[in-house]
């Protein structure tokens, strides 16, 4: 629904936990043990592979032979952690949203419910985006990636999906905020869903011949579509925006 990261940020949202630590300390951190630190490095690695084969070579034509070939691994190695090339696909835009999902529940409680959520994505472009670099991990091809989900029937319906799973978490932590039932009351639910949709509409919009790439490119055309969301709703039409 939310962000769609670029392969640093597979690197960054996995990296704690394939971090080891030190050898004195493992048994009081209640950190991972060495097995899961390696099933998570093999999982951040598959997902990097199978992103860098679909932006090089397309969707429709990688296997997933070729993506665990390109992890030295086998299939049945690829199926232990995903159940398709759908979800190997999404599973970089899973990660980022539920990293936004963190720093909304972590914003002030002093602003309103639309402040909240514009700095959490912002605070989550830069985060995530902050090892910026042109080639496989750039904003380009994180966008390029959201493109061949749009053109995918499949992923996209996946996608979707989630984003409507997405939007009900959303809306369920801005009434708990507000001190709200959401069941009663529909701004939480409504707002939720209009943010998602404003932002869904701003990552489409983006092209790579704009004047400022980046996390800061996409942050500012982020906050030119919901600098629009109140002349959209409350002015007047016939006046240039």
């Amino acid at each position: 629904m939310l962000l769609n990261p670029t392969r640093t940020t597979v690197r960054k949202a996995l990296a704690m936990a394939a971090q080891l630590p030190p050898a004195d300390t493992a048994a009081t951190t209640g950190g991972p043990g060495l097995r899961e630190r390696k099933k998570q490095r093999t999982r951040a690695a598959l997902i990097e592979a199978a992103h860098r084969l679909f932006l090089t070579q397309g969707f429709a034509q990688t296997t997933v032979d070729e993506i665990a070939s390109a992890v030295d691994v086998s299939q049945r190695t690829f199926f232990r952690y995903f159940a398709n090339k759908d979800e190997v696909a999404l599973a970089v835009l899973a990660i980022a949203e539920d990293y936004f999902i963190d720093r909304l529940r972590r914003r002030p409680a002093e602003e309103n419910p639309l402040q909240a959520m514009r700095a959490a994505i912002v605070e989550s472009w830069r985060d995530l985006g902050a090892e910026h670099r042109t080639g496989p991990g750039s904003v380009t091809s994180a966008l390029e990636l959201l493109q061949i989900i749009e053109d995918t029937p499949t992923l996209l319906a996946a996608h979707l999906r989630r984003a409507a799973e997405q939007e009900r978490v959303v809306a369920g932590l801005i009434a708990a905020r507000e001190g709200l039932d959401p069941a009663e009351d529909l701004r939480p639910t409504v707002i939720a869903a209009v943010f998602g949709s404003v932002l869904r509409a701003a990552h489409l919009s983006w092209n790579a011949d704009q004047e400022e790439s980046g996390p800061e490119g996409m942050i500012a055309l982020i906050g030119r579509y919901f600098d629009q969301l109140g002349p959209a709703l409350a002015g007047d039409w016939r006046r240039p925006a």
